[in-house]
């Protein structure tokens, strides 16, 4: 099955491949600006913030502070002006590079206006009381998605689904697996690779990366974007603000699912770079720290990255992608280690090749550091979702890494 699934995707003979609708698209919307059918979007904060503001009407004004702190409020802001001015002076971005940045910014703007209208309407979803969460930390790329998948699969535990992480204020009805669901066919469109890299379904469980990029961390901006100001200024920025919102939309996320008493089994790669700041938020959490040769973790990451910057601008430089995740890498580990060197918490570590060689008794392994109950149920919901990723696409990522290494000797 899994060789079924692996031989109907098309090939991607270099890290930086795009669709051919890429091309198609940017003809498309570079000719519907020059003949002024449609105006260029704008990237300019100011006019971000009035087109995403606009379906609130009068209670925008009210719904940007409600339930956070005036230092909340003013962060977002002042990320939202440093990450729009990176973008325009540095991004370099194509035509649907530049449609796809306005979308998100004004989707995050218009998410933020949306939950704090929420929180106005029910504020009492921000004192609900979380289970203590159980946080995978580890770069991209090191076993963080599969460690996440199996302590998910444990019917003890919570977890974030992909349309939730995309589609984060609740809505009534909840329409929003639809949504996500729509979201993936267009994005598979797109980039015909992408479960590849991160597989993913709308009602199956994803990271929070989009939950950090809400309140505008880096992250997901810099992993498609070169914005190297805007990565510098975050990286020496405190991320309080940041991580409070995030706990913010965990709690809400919660209370709406009914799954407040479970602990939430979280994962961003991200975490790793502000630890010391997501456990001063989560002081009760439990760590599984997943490990793996940080050379093999950038070959890996500098793909996922290739990958997404090739859509989004025209004049990608695989060098620079390259040094950057380099130095990416380091700040994480160095920030990691310190964050653990006071933390006094329950730890467990997976190595990248121990879990390939025997995940059961990784797992086991884990639930004893961590103090849970690994029963029948829970290592039964394991083996399920063993077995269901047996034949997904990403089992040809390897093989991708594999042929480029090749090619790249080649030349060389």
């Amino acid at each position: 099955m899994a060789s079924r699934a692996i031989s109907s995707l098309p090939e991607r003979p270099h890290p930086l491949a795009r669709a051919p609708i890429v091309d198609k698209a940017n003809g498309w919307l570079r000719q519907a600006w020059d003949r002024r059918w449609l105006p260029p979007p704008s990237l300019d904060a100011e006019e971000l913030w009035t087109a995403a503001a606009k379906p609130l009407g009068d209670q925008a004004a009210d719904a940007e502070i409600a339930g956070r702190q005036p230092d909340d409020v003013a962060d977002f802001r002042l990320r939202l002006e440093r990450l729009t001015k990176a973008i325009e002076a540095e991004a370099d971005l194509n035509p649907l590079g530049r449609a796809m940045a306005w979308g998100q910014l004004v989707r995050v703007i218009r998410n933020r206006l949306r939950f704090g209208a929420l929180w106005m309407d029910r504020p009492e979803l921000l004192a609900t009381r979380l289970a203590p969460p159980i946080i995978v930390i580890g770069h991209m790329r090191s076993g963080t998605t599969r460690v996440h998948k199996l302590l998910a699969a444990d019917p003890a535990h919570s977890a974030t689904r992909y349309c939730d992480a995309s589609h984060p204020v609740p809505s009534f009805p909840d329409m929003r697996r639809m949504k996500g669901a729509i979201d993936l066919m267009m994005m598979r469109r797109i980039n015909p690779w992408i479960d590849v890299i991160h597989p993913m379904a709308s009602g199956e469980v994803e990271e929070e990366l989009g939950w950090i990029a809400a309140a505008l961390n880096h992250s997901i901006y810099e992993s498609q974007w070169r914005i190297p100001s805007y990565s510098a200024f975050s990286e020496a920025r405190e991320p309080a603000p940041v991580y409070r919102e995030f706990a913010r939309m965990l709690k809400t996320d919660a209370a709406h699912r009914g799954l407040a008493d479970k602990p939430r089994v979280l994962k961003v790669p991200a975490f790793s770079e502000d630890l010391a700041t997501l456990l001063a938020q989560f002081p009760n959490a439990r760590l599984v720290i997943a490990e793996r040769r940080l050379e093999a973790v950038l070959r890996s990451a500098v793909s996922l990255v290739a990958n997404q910057m090739a859509i989004q601008c025209d004049n990608c430089d695989l060098g620079w992608i390259e040094a950057e995740w380099r130095r990416k890498l380091a700040l994480r580990e160095a920030r990691m280690a310190a964050a653990l060197d006071g933390w006094s918490g329950p730890i467990a570590r997976l190595h990248f090749d121990n879990l390939n060689a025997d995940w059961e008794s990784e797992i086991a392994r884990t639930y004893s550091r961590l103090g849970l109950d690994l029963n029948p149920e829970a290592l039964a919901a394991m083996h399920r979702e063993m077995e269901s990723s047996e034949s997904g696409h990403h089992h040809a990522h390897s093989a991708q890494l594999a042929q480029f290494a090749k090619r790249s000797a080649q030349a060389g």
